[in-house]
């Protein structure tokens, strides 16, 4: 991919949209310790909280696609990071857990549409051969914006308060939402775009059956369950991440605010790393050990999924910087997942259904999210964070088999 290319400066726009996306939801996490006590709010009360966001999250996923594959990304994207932004920003109005919860629920509802709009601006702009590695780089932005979150919303609530940390972090997407309307245009509507790299990118997509253009049809398909059964159990992990992590470092380890931004952001730099990596693993397993496309993607989900026995082991140790550590293991190997497992949802549906199929296969993973969210809530008072995180250990591997046991479900066009 030539760094002039159109493909290459979208991938970037689409980048910068997920960054700030995640920037805003993750904000939260980190100050979290900091709300539990000026707000007065419990452990079961801030699942609830995490639960507004992911169940809202969960539910409008597919309803997103759903909208951006019916008006198009262009205003599709644009509306909603418009949306986030205003839902961020008024989490500084919380005098509660039940009006932040409700803050966090409008959130939800507005994110929800990020994963499907990049899925689907990768399989409109990137041929087959680069559509991992343009899911790698676009998934790495949700690593980054991780990374980012707890030391600027850290950094803007010591100097600020914790009402500005909201403001900031939701009010930069505003820009990105103007910029995205501006500049966002399908590939055949784009006037910056090459004829020969037009005429590269349609040559480069196989075409895949128009079979799945209703929920129900899509739903009903032995190739969705086949990728949404591991999201379901993947998601899990990425929530504990985002949401759970300062809060475990803070109950269970000890640290307060100063020490969560210094060390936090460490398995979400991980992450980033994995989410690139990963996306380059599936190409270099096709021309090194000559597998085919579905072939190199569940291998990658396999080696992922191996590696995030390391989590599973953080109640173990008994250093803060061990569990940093596997935890950054765990960061590495989830984004691994991720991106082979989005990949392949562009992979298998046609592109007019990719926003609406990955919002599907979304929910299905926020499902279990939201699901092991509550749990947390429940049990990390009684039984601790240890044997939750031991769970994480084994929900990949569960998944992994699955989809191998379901390989054959996933029919892939031919060219």
């Amino acid at each position: 991919m030539n760094w002039k290319s159109a493909r290459l400066r979208i991938l970037v726009l689409v980048m910068v949209g997920t960054i700030l996306n995640y920037i805003a939801r993750n904000s939260l996490g980190a100050l979290a310790p900091q709300l539990k006590l000026d707000l007065q709010i419990t452990t079961e009360q801030y699942s609830y909280i995490v639960g507004a966001f992911q169940l809202a999250y969960t539910v409008m996923q597919p309803i997103g696609g759903m909208l951006i594959d019916r008006i198009g990304l262009t205003a599709g994207f644009a509306l909603f990071a418009v949306a986030w932004s205003v839902a961020n920003m008024a989490h500084g109005f919380a005098r509660g857990w039940l009006s932040l919860a409700a803050f966090r629920g409008l959130l939800g509802m507005a994110e929800a549409a990020v994963i499907p709009a990049g899925m689907k601006t990768i399989g409109e702009w990137f041929p087959d051969r680069e559509r991992s590695v343009a899911t790698g780089w676009f998934n790495a932005g949700t690593a980054l914006g991780a990374v980012i979150a707890p030391v600027m919303a850290a950094l803007l609530a010591k100097h600020y308060g914790w009402q500005a940390a909201f403001v900031v972090t939701g009010g930069i997407g505003l820009i990105f939402a103007a910029a995205w309307y501006r500049w966002y245009r399908s590939p055949q509507d784009a006037a910056y775009v090459s004829a020969e790299e037009l005429a590269a990118i349609q040559e480069g997509q196989r075409p895949v059956p128009v079979s799945a253009t209703t929920i129900r049809s899509i739903v009903g398909s032995s190739r969705y369950w086949a990728i949404a059964v591991p999201r379901f159990l993947a998601e899990p992990a990425w929530q504990t991440f985002s949401f759970w992590v300062p809060l475990y470092f803070a109950k269970e380890r000890g640290w307060d605010l100063t020490q969560i931004a210094m060390f936090a952001w460490v398995p979400f730099l991980a992450a980033d790393a994995g989410g690139i990596l990963g996306g380059y693993l599936a190409p270099w397993l096709q021309r090194w050990k000559g597998m085919t496309l579905e072939g190199s993607r569940i291998a990658g989900i396999w080696i992922g999924a191996v590696l995030m026995i390391a989590p599973g082991c953080v109640g173990l140790v008994a250093s803060p910087y061990a569990a940093i550590g596997l935890l950054a293991i765990g960061g590495f190997a989830h984004q691994v997942i991720s991106v082979l497992i989005n990949t392949l949802s562009a992979d298998v549906f046609p592109k007019s259904d990719i926003a609406k199929a990955n919002g599907l296969v979304g929910m299905a993973g926020w499902t279990g999210g939201f699901l092991f969210s509550l749990a947390i809530g429940q049990f990390a008072d009684t039984i601790g964070f240890a044997p939750l995180f031991a769970c994480l250990g084994l929900f990949d591997l569960i998944g992994a088999i699955w989809l191998l046991a379901l390989r054959r479900r996933l029919t892939f066009a031919k060219a």
